[in-house]
C-alpha cells in the first residue's frame, strides 16, 4: 500500500526522532536535503546552521554522549505539490553525564521537499515553551 504524502511526512518525522535518539548519524543525515537549514536559536542553540553536514556535526557534538528521547505529535501538515510545511508539538528528555537533565516542551516548524519521490526535511526551527531541569542541582 502506498503512503499518502501526509503519512510519508509523518513517518519521516518519526524516523527523525528514532535515528536521533539511537545516534544513527548516517541514517539521520539522510533525512535532510543537502542545503538543510537548522535554526535552534530561540531554543538556546547556536546561530542558524546551513548545510546538512554542518547541522549533523553540531547536533552530534552536542548530544553524542547524552541519553535522549524525542517525541513529536499533533502534526499540522500543509502540502503544495513537492513542498510542504509542518508544525509538530514536541517533548524531549535529555540526561547528561553526571545525571543532570532536562525536559523540554515546544515545537518544530519545518519545510519539506520531495526529491526523487522521497520527502526530505529542508528547514527545521526548534522553539521551546518551557524547560524543566532534573537531577543533581535542579
Amino acid at each position: 500500500m502506498a503512503l499518502t504524502d501526509r503519512e510519508a511526512i509523518g513517518e519521516l518525522k518519526a524516523r527523525y526522532c528514532r535515528f536521533l535518539d539511537l545516534k544513527r548519524w548516517d541514517d539521520w543525515r539522510d533525512l535532510f536535503t543537502d542545503d538543510f537549514v537548522l535554526d535552534t536559536t530561540e531554543a538556546g542553540g547556536p546561530s542558524v546552521i546551513c548545510g546538512r553536514d554542518a547541522a549533523v556535526s553540531m547536533v552530534r557534538g552536542s548530544i553524542e554522549t547524552v541519553k535522549t528521547a524525542h517525541h513529536v505529535h499533533a502534526g499540522e501538515i500543509a502540502i503544495s505539490g513537492d513542498t510542504a510545511t509542518g508544525i509538530w508539538a514536541m517533548q524531549d528528555r535529555l540526561i547528561f553525564d553526571g545525571g543532570a537533565g532536562m525536559i523540554g516542551y515546544g515545537h518544530y516548524t519545518e519545510t519539506y521537499v520531495k526529491q526523487d519521490g522521497e520527502w526530505k526535511i529542508a528547514r527545521s526551527k526548534l522553539t521551546r515553551l518551557m524547560v524543566e531541569t532534573t537531577g543533581p542541582g535542579a
